[in-house]
């Protein structure tokens, strides 16, 4: 009797734990309102959010254009992508960033995807076996990712909004939490507390 205890004692507390991950640190949706507008300037740039504050805190999500993305700053540099990963639309605001053969790389926390921050590149390590000891070696995928221009103005980050002439395996991850994903179910949750 007492192992059947223990045992789903064990089982409740994994589950509070994947709980926990899985809903993970709260992302800010800075711009967005009820009414969908979002704060432009007059160059079309999208204002994300204080240099300092996204410097410290390295990562932030915010919805540009209605979808998510999250805006990383690492060794020194702003990246901007699609928040969920192409593959199965992972939380990549939750990722670990790994430097790859000389690249920084967000790992999708759902699956391991690897995903180069500068260029969108899907990483993966393969071998080839005509080789007489084959070893395993990074290799791209090609662009799958969407990733969005940061400008830094004035102590400011900005994100261009997408241009959506060109199609990312990304977009339709995109698309699909573009009115349900954390941030919007978030908000959701917030209002039907309010009633």
């Amino acid at each position: 009797m007492l192992d059947l205890v223990v045992l789903g004692l064990h089982f409740f507390i994994c589950f509070l734990l994947s709980l926990a991950i899985w809903r993970g640190p709260k992302d800010v949706d800075l711009h967005s309102s009820d009414t969908g507008t979002v704060e432009r300037e007059p160059d079309g740039l999208i204002l994300i959010g204080k240099e300092d504050d996204i410097k410290k805190s390295q990562r932030i999500t915010a919805k540009v254009n209605g979808r998510e993305v999250v805006v990383f700053y690492h060794e020194g540099k702003f990246h901007a992508l699609d928040s969920r990963c192409y593959h199965e639309g992972g939380p990549l605001c939750l990722g670990e960033i790994e430097d790859i053969n000389g690249q920084a790389c967000i790992i999708c926390p759902w699956h391991k995807y690897r995903i180069t921050l500068e260029t969108g590149e899907g990483l993966y390590e393969g071998i080839n076996p005509l080789e007489p000891s084959p070893t395993p070696q990074w290799q791209s995928k090609g662009v799958k990712q969407r990733i969005h221009k940061v400008t830094i103005d004035n102590g400011n980050v900005y994100v261009s909004p997408p241009d959506l002439s060109v199609s990312f395996d990304s977009d339709y991850f995109a698309d699909k939490y573009k009115n349900s994903g954390d941030l919007a179910m978030e908000k959701q949750s917030n209002s039907q507390t309010a009633e």
